[in-house]
């Protein structure tokens, strides 16, 4: 099985079902019509914008993806390795994420990160497989289930955006211990992606695309 482009086949489905069993959900699906999490189908991409977006704001991520993107004209784990330290970090990365991407990079040219086994494990064994590389974590690991493999049922809980979005809309403001944010997502089973998408939205109405 190949990597997904585009809109995933599940999610007019998933929208239909939120919206009735979650007037939250209702309201965010019916204020963002006609867009939804699209598929690159671009492992290495996907993989080196999350480690960008790492532990930073989604705006912060997004000016340091672009001058990323700008000095390497292409993003290829090739152009990765042939910048140096200090052309990496003038782009806003720190020293730790530029050791990760050499490394992805170097992940790449080797063809370990050839997911075409992947498709077929589930969510848990693909992140098993992603964390052994220098970098990548449950959180990493998580946006690539999301935005490559279009994984419809990931929620991932240590993502700052999904936390507050659930605290505004849920709770006044005020965030929730994780085990009341895991009875909260039993009613959006089994869309969690979806409802993460739809709550990104409520703080950022551009879609991220990693």
């Amino acid at each position: 099985m190949s990597a997904i482009y585009g809109k995933p086949d599940y999610w007019d489905l998933a929208t239909q079902e939120l919206a009735a069993v979650d007037p939250v959900m209702a309201e965010l699906i019916a204020s963002y019509p006609n867009v939804s999490l699209e598929g690159r189908g671009e492992v290495f991409h996907t993989l080196a914008r999350a480690i960008v977006g790492q532990q930073i704001s989604v705006k912060a991520a997004d000016s340091v993806w672009a001058r990323f993107a700008a000095h390497l004209q292409k993003i290829e784990a090739q152009r990765v390795l042939d910048s140096s330290v200090e052309e990496l970090r003038v782009c806003g990365l720190s020293a730790r994420k530029v050791e990760y991407l050499y490394d992805l990079a170097k992940h790449q040219q080797a063809g370990l990160l050839d997911v075409a086994l992947w498709h077929d494990l589930d969510d848990e064994a693909v992140i098993a497989k992603l964390v052994d590389i220098r970098g990548i974590g449950r959180w990493t690991a998580e946006m690539f289930l999301i935005f490559y493999l279009l994984r419809p049922n990931v929620l991932p809980l240590d993502d700052i955006g999904l936390l507050k979005a659930i605290a505004l809309l849920y709770h006044d403001g005020e965030r929730l211990p994780l085990g009341d944010i895991r009875a909260l997502a039993q009613k959006w089973q089994p869309w969690c992606t979806v409802a993460t998408w739809y709550l990104w939205r409520s703080l950022d109405p551009v879609p991220v695309e990693y």
